[in-house]
């Protein structure tokens, strides 16, 4: 007898938030047994299917995380033996299945003997980023490997991440695979004296898992939360690894300044408020306290870094009493030096944004023709399909009452943006533009 339809619903459900929730846990967790991330990701894959029969039919389990690990390690472990056996040209034995956790401890063990136990990085998923961050990969390719596979992020939210295409990330993710497959490159836990070589991919790919986290380019709702806080969670992680690294200070520092805001950037019903409307009495104060003491330990010593900088940028709004007491011209300051540290499309036009604010619209207009003029000829293509181009570019127009190129700009933005939250804005403004 087929299971009613909304049986079925809630284990679809059910199962599409694990997989938002738990996919990082579970592949972690079942690497260790694989010792192959192809093969570690095929196995979750495999657990993740299953759940869509044995929930149906038990029920969803109290812990969906613990039972697709269980499932994903059984599996990986079962396709290991079953190589060994082969190899080894032996019969594979049959034996009694173990109880959970005998079954966590046999397979652990068993990684240890493969793989070492880890060294110094203390959880699985930090541990796996910088396994996955190899350097014999160019940068790009191990933060959009990294991103796609242990960290769960889709190929279009990784592309929206880099401003490429779908189509352009799927080809690299691709790449890379195929890389690492005919070098032979092993996924092996580096050392810690190697940690130091991979640091600068590992932020990266902390800083774009809490970027997608922050603002989801194509969902429902403005932030996953769930992602959000695991990039803090991993950035948390990463400072007690390497306490010393003025840059993972400076990294977790931006995120504590920037999600400190959060509760302030939704109304009730659930709409957009920027930056220049939220009420500062809903910001996270001890948020805002830590991270504007670490931005102070990252800045100390040298040149600072580009986490660093950014961190310092968001300090500065965190601490201004409104918007526009906000210290503009030492905003645009810092942006210069960003720039000479990271020189970015994306920086920019955050400059733009804040010269506009220093010196007013028509200077911050300036600065986004000249990011359009670069686009034009083919300097500079990176900001093509950027939907805050436009949208920056609509604001400034509002504000000199130039309502009808403000109309076209917030036109192009639209068709540019698909998160329902920013696009129910958009709308907002055409329609305060009559």
């Amino acid at each position: 007898m087929p299971e009613p339809q909304g049986a079925a619903d809630e284990v679809r459900s059910a199962v599409a938030d694990a997989h938002r929730r738990e996919w990082a846990f579970v592949l972690a967790a079942t690497v260790r047994v694989a010792g192959d991330l192809d093969l570690a990701e095929e196995c979750v894959q495999d657990a993740y299917l299953a759940a869509l029969d044995a929930w149906t039919r038990q029920g969803v389990p109290n812990s969906p995380g613990a039972w697709l690990t269980t499932t994903a390690r059984r599996r990986a472990l079962d396709l290991y033996r079953r190589q060994q056996a082969l190899r080894n040209k032996l019969p594979l034995l049959v034996e009694p299945e173990p109880s959970h956790g005998a079954l966590d401890d046999e397979l652990d063990s068993e990684f240890v003997g493969r793989f070492g136990d880890g060294g110094a990085i203390p959880d699985d998923r930090l541990r796996l980023v910088f396994t996955c961050c190899h350097p014999a990969l160019g940068v790009e390719a191990q933060i959009a490997l990294t991103l796609r596979l242990v960290c769960g992020l889709t190929t279009r939210q990784i592309a929206d991440a880099f401003l490429v295409s779908e189509a352009t990330m799927a080809a690299r993710v691709t790449r890379a695979k195929k890389k690492i497959a005919a070098a032979r490159i092993p996924y092996r836990v580096p050392e810690t004296n190697e940690l130091p070589d991979r640091l600068r991919a590992v932020l990266s790919v902390v800083h774009l898992v809490y970027t997608t986290g922050h603002t989801d380019p194509t969902g429902a709702e403005l932030m996953q939360r769930e992602l959000a806080q695991r990039a803090i969670d991993l950035a948390r992680m990463l400072l007690k690894l390497m306490p010393d690294e003025r840059e993972v200070r400076g990294l977790l520092a931006l995120l504590l300044l920037t999600d400190a805001r959060e509760k302030a950037r939704t109304d009730a019903a659930g709409r957009l408020v920027l930056l220049e409307d939220q009420d500062r009495t809903l910001w996270n104060q001890e948020q805002i306290k830590e991270g504007s003491f670490l931005v102070t330990e990252a800045l100390r010593g040298g040149q600072p870094g580009r986490y660093a900088l950014q961190a310092a940028i968001a300090a500065l709004h965190s601490e201004a009493p409104t918007y526009s007491g906000t210290d503009w011209p030492q905003i645009v300051r810092l942006y210069d030096v960003l720039m000479c540290v990271w020189p970015s499309s994306v920086v920019a036009l955050n400059r733009a944004a804040a010269c506009a604010m220093a010196d007013g619209p028509e200077a911050g207009l300036a600065e986004i023709a000249e990011l359009e003029r670069h686009l034009d000829d083919k300097r500079d293509t990176s900001l093509a399909g950027y939907r805050y181009l436009p949208a920056a570019k609509a604001d400034l127009l509002r504000r000199l009452g130039r309502r009808d190129e403000a109309a076209q700009a917030y036109q192009e933005a639209l068709a540019l943006t698909e998160g329902a939250v920013e696009r129910e804005f958009i709308l907002r403004r055409l329609a305060g533009l009559g």
